[in-house]
């Protein structure tokens, strides 16, 4: 059902909107809804309120959920794990941009009702993630962010001993 719709944004005007939007929820985020727990996991990367990535990033790309789509008569058509596709859909959008040698930043202020509003989106789509897309600058700076071990995020189910040729 591709129960998705990317909106492609590159106008400055356009990207200062959603970031002034952005700043307002994520001041909300940072000053008010977020637990000390949260803003201490947050504190390692650096980031806070301010967003100036998404008005000098050369391109965002907004990625709304279509909750049903519609018949030619107008009656709706549910979408079932439209949220699962949705985030399968975004993932391969991001192997595809960092194989074409751009970097990605997934944004997510909450909530998100502004992006459909300044992008002129239907009622039938809420925001799923504001995705930044362009090359890095010269002077980025990337959080050292370690990965868990293998072990730690794989198991294997061993397969039972037989006598069979397949498994000698």
């Amino acid at each position: 059902m591709q129960p998705w719709h990317f909106v492609v944004v590159e106008d400055a005007g356009t990207k200062r909107r959603i970031r002034e939007a952005a700043e307002v929820e994520e001041h909300e985020f940072y000053t008010r809804r977020a637990p000390q727990e949260w803003l201490d996991a947050l504190a390692a990367l650096g980031t806070d309120e301010h967003k100036p990535f998404l008005e000098t990033a050369p391109v965002l790309i907004a990625v709304f959920v279509q909750k049903y789509g519609e018949r030619p008569d107008g009656s709706r058509i549910p979408h079932y794990y439209a949220v699962e596709s949705v985030g399968l859909a975004t993932g391969l959008l991001i192997t595809a941009l960092h194989h074409a040698g751009l970097a990605t930043l997934t944004h997510t202020p909450s909530p998100m009702g502004f992006l459909g509003d300044i992008l002129g989106r239907p009622p039938s789509e809420r925001p799923f993630l504001l995705l930044v897309v362009g090359y890095p600058a010269a002077d980025a700076r990337v959080p050292d962010i370690r990965k868990k071990p293998l072990e730690q995020i794989v198991t294997y189910v061993p397969t039972p001993e037989t006598d069979s040729p397949s498994n000698p």
